[in-house]
């Protein structure tokens, strides 16, 4: 998948917002081309999709190959919204992150991502690529994110606000 300019521009800015949290064995679902992996070293990336560079394609990543306690850090980089089973994920997730491991998230508010994804359909590759399946929304809310994280066995350790504070960088601790 190629990127346009903005979207280039995005993706480099979440990359450097979640890169310095990032420690020991790493995954990053919902890869898209896995430039985080590669460019971390330690890593797998991981999709349902293929668009070009990931490790594993898989068809649910709710049902990982990965032994328990696999990962040290597990990255969902604007994501979670895009996978329909969320809750099972997350589970999944949990059993795969080492004792003290993190879970880091990064999302965008609902409304303001319904109403990005309609103004940039025209350049956006993944959306012509994939579009939005079934079970598939526009963003998540503080409120849902923090209740996906602790329902799964999370525990929220830090949330803020990043690039002109419209994204959110999520972390939490297994």
């Amino acid at each position: 998948m190629k990127l346009d300019i903005i979207g280039n521009y995005l993706y480099k800015a979440r990359l450097k917002t979640v890169k310095p949290h990032i420690r020991g064995r790493l995954l990053d679902l919902g890869c898209g081309t896995n430039k985080l992996a590669k460019e971390y070293g330690d890593g797998v990336g991981v999709d349902v999709f293929d668009f070009g560079g990931a490790d594993l394609i898989i068809p649910d990543t709710s049902q990982t190959p990965f032994d328990d306690e696999s990962f040290d850090t597990i990255t969902i980089i604007a994501a979670l919204n895009h996978i329909p089973n969320r809750e099972s994920v997350l589970r999944e997730m949990n059993r795969i992150t080492k004792p003290s491991g993190k879970l880091i998230i990064t999302m965008i508010p609902p409304i303001i991502s319904m109403v990005w994804h309609l103004l940039r359909s025209p350049w956006d590759n993944d959306q012509k690529e994939r579009g939005m399946k079934e079970g598939e929304v526009y963003g998540l809310t503080d409120r849902q994110l923090e209740q996906l994280i602790t329902a799964a066995g999370f525990k929220l350790i830090e949330r803020k606000k990043f690039m002109l504070r419209i994204n959110r960088l999520i972390i939490a601790q297994k």
